[in-house]
């Protein structure tokens, strides 16, 4: 008979999605039935931030329940690049010192899975090196680099048919998991999917399916892309940033719509199995949509920017908990929450201690799914000390309430919003309300001083 006490937990991580890439986030092209209906049956987050504006950290923050700085996963791994500043050395991995969630919950008698992208490191620091007894697809690749279609070359997954899609392919070993697992002992699903990750690659009929409602939408009489400055980064200072204004690459659609069909299918597998109800889903991404390089695929709007920047398109996320019994169908909650809370939250869920020496810098949020309290904490923060590939210069940000304060390294200049009232942060208040600013300025200075952050200096 299943522990009731001990849900399964399916942790669906998507790479690159935005936080506007939903229908139910407000996306008017893209096409999302399956999140759309998980929305209805759980809460969905407004206010719901990536640790880092790219992959790695942010991962290694989710395993870790700390911000990047304090783990030293600040960067994507494989990442080299410099401008103004010298290159910020970062750790190349998830140390296996760090006791990860996916330890902890197979401490707790759980069997873990992970199926899809992991991107923490060489052979040494994969899956099963953190706790995890299955490893599916998980390898050193950031990305599928043969691309979406096998044969992928992948590690820890043998090519399938030639043709045969990725995304199809790694729900297929989610789906065989659970259909194979005892019922009697709870599970842990990290569901990490490559895509809708560069290269933006899909289905014949699905692109021809969008490219027509691009049409129908009259998307392609308005203009599409603004050639910005150039970037600040050494190896593509020739090169200028390319913003996408509007929401309508068809190749990228097509990527969505088959990501949002294959977890209609894990949540119908999970139906069928009868754990339904005793299974917490997570849904969420690493980071936001890719806008301003690499072909731009997708706009964030009205959040500013995208992958790789400070600003809210660079860093909020989608975020959507279906706990059966526990969460309000259809709610919503507003309150800031961050990649680091995933930890003692779903130990929480779990009904397992909770190991505050590791999860440090995570809050459970159970208080906010159950609608029963509110979060401790005065202010989530941001460390990302490193030139991106799309475009930002190296920064720290910190929210307090309402506000936002980031500050930019190369010529210590900061910037402060009102996230309420101008979610486009297009209103810089730092001169208006001077006191402000400088208090959480200080109060950021303070936290990375305790974290140890390493800051750029001039060359």
């Amino acid at each position: 008979m299943a522990d009731k006490s001990k849900p399964n937990i399916v942790f669906i991580l998507i790479d690159d999605m935005g936080w506007k890439d939903i229908a139910c986030y407000g996306s008017e092209f893209y096409e999302t039935p399956s999140i759309d209906r998980l929305a209805k049956e759980g809460m969905t987050f407004t206010d719901a931030y990536a640790a880092c504006p790219v992959c790695s950290p942010t991962r290694a923050s989710i395993l870790s329940g700390k911000y990047p700085a304090n783990v030293g996963v600040t960067d994507w791994i494989g990442a080299h690049s410099s401008g103004k500043l010298m290159e910020v050395p970062y750790i190349d991995h998830l140390p296996l010192e760090e006791k990860s969630l996916a330890a902890a919950l197979k401490e707790g008698g759980y069997s873990t899975w992970h199926v899809g992208k992991w991107h923490l490191g060489s052979s040494e620091y994969y899956p099963e090196n953190h706790g995890f007894d299955v490893n599916i697809a998980g390898g050193h690749s950031g990305r599928p680099s043969m691309g979406y279609f096998s044969p992928y070359y992948l590690a820890n997954l043998d090519n399938g048919p030639r043709g045969e899609y990725l995304t199809d392919r790694i729900t297929d070993e989610a789906i065989n998991l659970i259909n194979n697992h005892d019922a009697d002992i709870p599970y842990f699903l990290h569901m990490s999917h490559y895509a809708v990750h560069t290269p933006i690659q899909a289905k014949r009929k699905d692109i021809k399916r969008f490219r027509k409602k691009a049409k129908t939408m009259r998307l392609n009489k308005k203009k599409t892309f603004s050639l910005d400055e150039h970037f600040p980064c050494k190896g593509k200072k020739l090169f200028r940033v390319r913003r996408r204004l509007v929401q309508s690459n068809a190749r990228y659609a097509a990527m969505i719509f088959n990501l949002d069909y294959n977890i209609g299918r894990l949540l119908d597998a999970i139906e069928e199995s009868g754990q339904a109800d005793n299974t917490v889903i997570v849904f969420t991404s690493d980071n936001g949509g890719l806008a301003t390089a690499e072909g731009s695929p997708t706009c964030n709007a009205p959040l500013a920017e995208g992958k790789g920047w400070m600003y809210e398109g660079g860093v909020r996320e989608p975020l959507i908990i279906k706990w059966t019994g526990k969460v309000k169908a259809g709610s919503e909650c507003s309150t800031p929450v961050t990649s680091p809370d995933f930890y003692p939250t779903i130990l929480d869920m779990a009904n397992l201690p909770l190991i505050p020496e590791q999860h440090s810098d995570g809050e459970s949020i159970v208080p906010l799914l159950k609608n029963d309290g509110e979060l401790k904490r005065e202010a989530i923060y941001w460390h990302y000390p490193h030139y991106a590939n799309q475009g930002s210069t190296p920064g720290s940000s910190i929210r307090m309430g309402d506000y936002k304060l980031i500050e930019f390294f190369e010529d210590n200049r900061i910037e402060l919003y009102n996230l309420r009232e101008d979610l486009s942060e297009e209103n810089d208040l730092s001169k208006v309300n001077p006191e402000l600013a400088q208090n959480m300025r200080k109060k950021l200075s303070e936290w990375r001083n305790n974290a140890g952050a390493l800051i750029p200096i001039l060359k």
